[in-house]
């Protein structure tokens, strides 16, 4: 069950080198509703570092503009490009290091758990993500961006919302010693 919120603002990001997409939902009580969405389009940049440092500024807009309470960000998934992965990985990181400089708690979820959480299936297409949000965030059909990475944007702060429900698991212990510092009433002497 999800816990019942006064008002809390999730950005989620999907990274890319190319196309970064987001989405802003706004939580009150228990009702997500959503705020934005867009894309930082990188196409015209061809620099890899100087599209890093859009990103970095973007990022930094979209914190100061929306003031977001925490961050889902979409993990990279592996492919067998290295070069693609290291430079997607840098875009994520740049995203993580506005948010963490701020003191934006991140979670990271993998695309297959971000479209399980939305369609119910993880071989979901983007289509099949950006229809299911939009009658559950039941925004108009005019809204639909151009491009999907803003919808995946979404979706990432829509699984983020769907978590917030989940009890945390318990970490287990290092040790015996530490199962006894950890809990002192459970042990007879």
């Amino acid at each position: 069950m999800i816990q019942p919120v006064k008002e809390k603002i999730i950005l989620g990001i999907d990274p890319g080198t190319t196309i970064m997409g987001y989405g802003v939902i706004r939580i009150n009580g228990t009702t997500p509703t959503m705020v934005a969405m867009g894309i930082i389009d990188l196409r015209k940049i061809k620099d890899h570092y100087l599209k890093l440092k859009h990103i970095h500024e973007r990022i930094y807009g979209l914190i100061d503009s929306f003031l977001p309470d925490e961050v889902a960000i979409e993990a990279p998934f592996f492919g067998k490009n290295v070069q693609s992965m290291l430079k997607l990985g840098r875009a994520q990181g740049v995203a993580m290091a506005v948010a963490l400089s701020r003191d934006i708690p991140i979670t990271e979820y993998a695309p297959l758990k971000i479209k399980m959480a939305i369609t119910g299936s993880g071989a979901a297409s983007k289509e099949q993500v950006a229809d299911m949000l939009q009658r559950i965030l039941r925004f108009d059909k005019s809204e639909m961006p151009v491009f999907l990475d803003a919808t995946d944007g979404l979706a990432a702060a829509y699984c983020h919302y769907l978590q917030m429900g989940r009890p945390q698991i318990a970490k287990g212990f290092k040790s015996w010693k530490d199962f006894i510092a950890k809990n002192p009433t459970r042990v007879s002497k």
